[in-house]
């Protein structure tokens, strides 16, 4: 096999061993039968996706820095064998509380596959050719992510939820059996693991994401998000005053000093809390308003990732020939044209004209993520490159998690004034629709406007 034809078969392993992870949006179509499975309250499903976001988000960054020094094949092989594991336990769980159990099983995996899948993508390659290699790495999440909700819904008509499951445990273990293809590892003895460090930053971003989702739960109270927000902020000083004195930090502070840096990791933060609004709305808009089947809708909702497909492809294009950053931005540019343009198309007569906002969105987000990956992994140096991969990761499920809290809650807000007026339900539901998208967009122009007080941050 020649050398080109060695990086491509690594890469299409890579993108294989991390399909189980956008594949989860199958779990969304599967809800209502867990529900009635488990005679569960419907609010009580959200625990499913708690339970295993908070896991993977929480351990990318630390598994990330085991990749750096103990070799990224062993830590992504050994994701690919829990997640099996756990998408088996899944399928099997006798209960909700086994379930949950499982899913956070599968969030341990997902962490160890996730935190190293870009650092092996660019470790196939030539660094001059590392852009390209992380978007057709970004193009292969995008496939996957775009099948999802098409194969939850087959799926679960025919063999019920558990199959949302079933499915993907032999995929992993294709995966983890191609895997002794990528590269060896290796095992860096000169650097000691922080584990002081890893327990504290774990402990952050676990009461961060949980004081985000309780916020948003009825009847949770003010009191426990913000005690979990403040312990978490102890623990994030605490990590910063620990990792400067620590001779092989987990991640260095000093990074974040810089404020291009700093700047360019809040964008992304900013970008997929705009983002996410595509599957928490667009959906629903889809069947209650436009009164599409799950199948048609799911259709269209597959053009926002086949632009993301699309952005990624381009972004090893356009980063040669503009550079990494004015990729990026005009990345955020095509994102805040598409929001926009999704929120003025929410007229059922006008689905053609969201199908394009929705391909301009998905193009913008393909682009940018590229972008911002690629800024973020030439930052960081050569040997820490299992972190950078993991912080990306970590920036764009956070501001997702930041997504499902501030904008449901202004949708909620939005649509219940419309109910008090008088306004129909479907109506109700577009003003609430409308104004949401609106306001995502105008966040995001105001945040880009914002981050041109250093013009070098996009243009160099």
């Amino acid at each position: 096999m020649s050398a080109p034809s060695r990086a491509a078969f690594g890469l299409f392993v890579v993108g294989l061993g991390v399909a189980g992870v956008p594949l989860d949006t199958s779990v969304n179509i599967a809800f209502p039968d867990i529900t009635r499975a488990f005679e569960l309250q419907v609010r009580t499903i959200q625990w499913i996706v708690i339970c295993y976001v908070l896991t993977y988000t929480s351990l990318m960054l630390v598994f990330g820095k085991l990749g750096d020094l103990f070799g990224y094949r062993r830590i992504f092989q050994l994701g690919l064998g829990l997640s099996a594991v756990a998408f088996v336990l899944c399928a099997l769980a006798p209960s909700f509380a086994g379930l949950l159990a499982a899913r956070v099983l599968q969030g341990l995996g997902a962490a160890l596959a996730l935190s190293c899948a870009p650092a092996l993508a660019t470790s196939l390659y030539d660094e001059s050719r590392r852009t390209q290699a992380l978007g057709i790495y970004a193009g292969l999440f995008s496939v996957s992510w775009a099948l999802g909700p098409l194969l939850g819904g087959v799926l679960v008509d025919h063999w019920g939820w558990s199959a949302v499951f079933w499915f993907r445990a032999p995929v992993a273990l294709l995966a983890l059996a191609l895997s002794w293809r990528l590269p060896a590892p290796r095992r860096d003895t000169t650097r000691r693991f922080d584990g002081v460090g890893a327990g504290l930053l774990a402990f952050w971003l676990s009461a961060l994401l949980l004081a985000l989702a309780l916020s948003q739960m009825p009847g949770a109270g003010t009191l426990p998000p913000l005690a979990l927000a403040l312990a978490g902020l102890g623990a994030l000083v605490g990590f910063v005053q620990y990792e400067r004195r620590f001779a092989e930090p987990i991640v260095r502070p000093a990074l974040f000093g810089d404020a291009d840096f700093t700047l360019l990791n809040l964008s992304s933060l900013a970008v997929s809390l705009v983002g996410f609004a595509v599957l928490l709305l667009v959906p629903y808009h889809l069947a209650r308003v436009v009164g599409l089947s799950a199948t048609t809708g799911g259709v269209v909702l597959a053009i926002s990732a086949g632009g993301m497909m699309i952005g990624s492809a381009l972004a090893g294009r356009w980063a040669v020939r503009l550079g990494q950053r004015r990729t990026a931005l005009a990345g955020i540019v095509l994102v805040i044209a598409g929001t926009a343009g999704i929120g003025a198309s929410a007229d059922p007569a006008a689905l053609a004209a969201m199908a394009a906002a929705l391909l301009c969105q998905g193009i913008g987000l393909g682009l940018f993520q590229v972008a911002y990956t690629d800024i973020v992994t030439a930052t960081l140096p050569l040997r820490d490159r299992g972190v950078a991969g993991s912080l990306a990761m970590v920036t764009r499920t956070l501001g997702t998690v930041a997504s499902a809290t501030v904008l449901s809650a202004l949708f909620q807000r939005t649509q219940q004034a419309a109910l008090a007026d008088g306004s129909s339900a479907v109506a109700a539901f577009r003003h609430g629709f409308e104004i949401t998208f609106a306001a995502a967009a105008l966040f995001l122009l105001t945040t880009l406007a914002l981050s041109f007080a250093r013009r070098r941050l996009w243009l160099g």
